[in-house]
């Protein structure tokens, strides 16, 4: 199982917890509680799934920047690029690379302990430089969830040649949708984060990876970080 699927499994079942208490305190909200955990369980395993895929996934950015996601299996490991930054996670390291500059410099830290995700600070950056992770979705879709006061709507689209559902959230801290292919690949966000405005789309998807995604950039600077973090 990828080192990722334990905690979204988590957060979803508390999120379904917390949604429980909530009908119960307002019966006359118990309906619309059922159908938010529904949601959020639905698409929280559909991310879950995809963990278990191999792709690569190509993103159009606002202003013609472009990001991209690739993982792969056996063994399990995953790299996430931006504008300006690069994320590799394997077995041997966790590594967060600045690529804005004229040269390259990669920080190695320790990779993430069996079946345990990398820690969801490492996506900050990402999340700063426009490339919205699977990770901040599902932390959207979960606030949006317990938020008795959000309108949550389902639809259907199509991305990159591929079908994919969405969610339409309207909520005063701020509206969003979010999109899925059928796979539970990220296909699309529109919306707030963080009180920035963020947008992507999928605009290539395929289901195999070059090896050399998760390879730092060529003459990065390296600082190792690894011992010190054991």
């Amino acid at each position: 199982m990828p080192a990722a699927s334990t905690t979204f499994r988590a957060l979803t079942l508390s999120v379904i917890a917390s949604l429980s208490v909530t009908g119960c305190q307002a019966l006359d909200d118990a309906g619309q509680a059922v159908g938010r955990s529904d949601l959020v369980n639905d698409f929280a395993a559909r991310l879950d799934r995809a963990l278990e895929l191999t792709y690569s996934a190509e993103y159009q950015l606002p202003g013609g920047r472009r990001a991209t996601i690739a993982q792969a299996q056996d063994p399990a490991r995953s790299a996430y690029t931006w504008p300006g930054g690069k994320l590799t996670v394997t077995a041997d390291a966790t590594a967060r690379c600045e690529t804005g500059t004229a040269k390259a410099v990669c920080t190695l830290l320790a990779p993430p302990p069996p079946n345990a995700r990398p820690s969801v600070e490492l996506f900050t950056e990402a999340k700063r430089r426009g490339l919205v992770t699977p990770p901040v979705v599902v932390g959207l879709l979960t606030e949006a969830a317990l938020d008795p006061q959000a309108v949550i709507k389902e639809t259907d689209t199509t991305l990159a040649g591929h079908h994919a559902a969405c969610v339409q959230v309207k909520r005063s801290a701020g509206d969003f949708t979010a999109c899925m292919t059928t796979e539970g690949v990220l296909g699309s966000f529109t919306g707030e984060v963080d009180g920035t405005p963020m947008e992507l789309a999928l605009d290539r998807y395929t289901d195999t990876v070059d090896g050399a995604s998760f390879e730092l950039p060529a003459g990065a600077g390296v600082v190792d970080r690894r011992t010190a973090d054991s």
